[in-house]
């Protein structure tokens, strides 16, 4: 039997798995990612505790086909990072310095392509080899399956779907500098915005006067029938649907899997996104399916595990 790992990087932890040739996860584990000094210590730290953990199963080197690694940054499929937000990396050839470290292959992808991935093997996008994840946390990210490959882009940064422009009208600045992403309406923060918005332009009674107001409060005021909410839910809705139906008639994918804490919200939500996407979509593309992300935080290392085992 061979085994491979599958590590995903995050700004406060790493994620790291242990895998059988046949998918199964045999350990999984979380180590601390010092980003401090520029983080100089992650992959060093990520090299010991892949060593501890074959010296723990008395395994040797050759049983291991090889190391997958999602990186929370745009990255070559050369394995090249030129900056992170949250790491602390400048210039890095993260494929190059972890085979140095280790002695063994080394395969890496951008987190949330390879999440992407994840979900199309064992997830929500599973029988399918073309694919959009699209993920609603803090911000909007995505990944782009092709033919069972994910679409890096000449710079590492395909499937930065939550960058797409929806709204040119837009005078309020996106993290990312521009005006009017995607992720300003369809992110957890962003159905907040809207949220606040229409609370503040309408004196229609509705049960999100109660209490905070977010995304969570927002969709189970949806599930409680609430006009407001069902409103806000619908406009963010059309801004991501359309989104979609623009990135569909590019791509043609099989199916669209929504991730990320706001899908938290459940089947709840698909209906919102699903009406106006088939209001925009070409007629080849129209019968796109919908469907839930389901690996969770096992996203990212069982997608890192199959970059290895292709």
């Amino acid at each position: 039997m061979k085994y491979c790992f599958g590590v995903d990087i995050g700004g406060t932890s790493v994620k790291i798995g242990l895998f059988c040739e046949d998918g199964r996860v045999i350990d999984k584990w979380e180590i601390k990612t010092r980003t401090e000094k520029e983080g100089v210590n992650i992959l060093p730290d990520i090299a010991a505790s892949l060593k501890k953990k074959m010296e723990e199963k008395k395994m040797q080197k050759e049983e291991i086909v090889g190391i997958g690694m999602g990186v929370p940054a745009p990255i070559t499929e050369e394995g090249i990072v030129n900056g992170t937000a949250n790491l602390g990396w400048g210039y890095k050839n993260v494929k190059e310095e972890m085979e140095q470290l280790t002695g063994i292959y080394t395969a890496t992808g951008n987190d949330a392509n390879v999440a992407a991935l994840g979900e199309m093997w064992l997830g929500g996008g599973r029988g399918h080899k073309n694919m959009i994840m699209v993920t609603l946390g803090t911000g909007v990210g995505g990944g782009i399956i092709i033919n069972g490959k994910i679409l890096t882009g000449e710079h590492g940064a395909g499937g930065e779907i939550g960058h797409l422009c929806v709204n040119y009208d837009e005078k309020e600045q996106c993290g990312c500098g521009s005006f009017g992403c995607l992720e300003q309406y369809a992110s957890a923060t962003g159905i907040t915005r809207l949220a606040r918005k229409k609370l503040a332009e309408t004196s229609e009674k509705t049960i999100l006067r109660n209490g905070p107001v977010n995304a969570k409060t927002v969709f189970d005021a949806v599930k409680e029938g609430d006009a407001v909410a069902k409103d806000i839910a619908a406009e963010f809705g059309r801004y991501l649907g359309y989104a979609l139906a623009n990135l569909a008639v590019a791509t043609d994918p099989a199916v669209f899997v929504i991730g990320g804490g706001v899908s938290k919200a459940g089947k709840v939500l698909l209906p919102f996104v699903e009406k106006p996407y088939k209001e925009r979509a070409f007629f080849a593309n129209a019968n796109t399916e919908f469907a839930l992300a389901e690996l969770g935080n096992d996203a990212g290392i069982c997608g890192a595990a199959k970059l290895v085992l292709g």
